[in-house]
């Protein structure tokens, strides 16, 4: 059995670079000017600013010209809050034909660690001893002939799982509020273990796109703490 913490990695675009942040941009930018007809105001430096006074103004409609893809590292709970979000496109590791008892699995199963336990107490122990449990049974049903796609049914949700998300810019917008942010009420704790650090890096990379979430983050973490 083995047991990871979860996790996040952008796979598009792979490096922000001036050069793929400006290709991002700048998707943007020649589509909205398109309702404007003002194509002739675009410049080598342009698209930033448009892209900013867009976000600033509302005209979010236009964010859906740029994607983002992100592969999470999370368990079963978390992976069906991602689907929830039906503006943008899934791929996700299948229990159904994912065979754990395979060497290319390592013979194990992997489990994440959830946030919300501390390690060594008797409830992370309890935990422990829940998953020692469902593998031991998983494997028992393989051994004994049965698919993984009716083995898998002892698994628990905390089984780890790969999801790849594609969203449009908009969407993640969408996304980081209510999972990092929580306009809508407090996010699952394990939800926003990877969507607060991703919503962080990408608004360091990208703040006229992400910037001012990061700031109503903060600002309402400042609330929080000040009762």
């Amino acid at each position: 059995m083995r047991i990871i913490r979860a996790g996040y990695e952008i796979l598009k675009p792979r490096e922000f670079t001036e050069e793929t942040k400006n290709e991002i941009y700048r998707s943007i930018e020649t589509a909205a000017r398109t309702c404007y007809k003002t194509e002739r105001n675009i410049g080598k430096k342009s698209a930033g600013a448009f892209v900013q006074a867009l976000v600033n103004n509302g005209h979010h409609a236009m964010l859906e010209f740029a994607n983002m893809t992100v592969r999470f590292t999370v368990d079963r709970g978390i992976s069906h809050e991602l689907v929830r979000h039906r503006m943008a496109s899934f791929a996700q590791e299948s229990t159904r034909y994912c065979n754990y008892s395979a060497d290319r699995f390592g013979k194990e199963v992997t489990f994440i660690a959830p946030c919300t336990l501390k390690e060594e107490t008797e409830n992370w122990k309890t935990w422990y001893q829940a998953c020692e449990a469902a593998e031991w049974a998983y494997f028992k049903l393989l051994d004994a002939g049965e698919t993984p796609e009716s083995a898998r049914s002892v698994l628990p949700t905390s089984t780890k799982t790969e999801i790849v998300v594609c969203a449009n810019m908009r969407e993640w917008r969408h996304f980081f509020r209510l999972r990092a942010i929580g306009t809508t009420g407090s996010p699952h704790p394990q939800m926003r273990e990877v969507a607060l650090p991703l919503l962080l890096e990408v608004a360091e990379k990208m703040p006229e796109l992400f910037g001012d979430l990061k700031r109503l983050y903060e600002d309402s973490k400042g609330r929080e703490e000040h009762g």
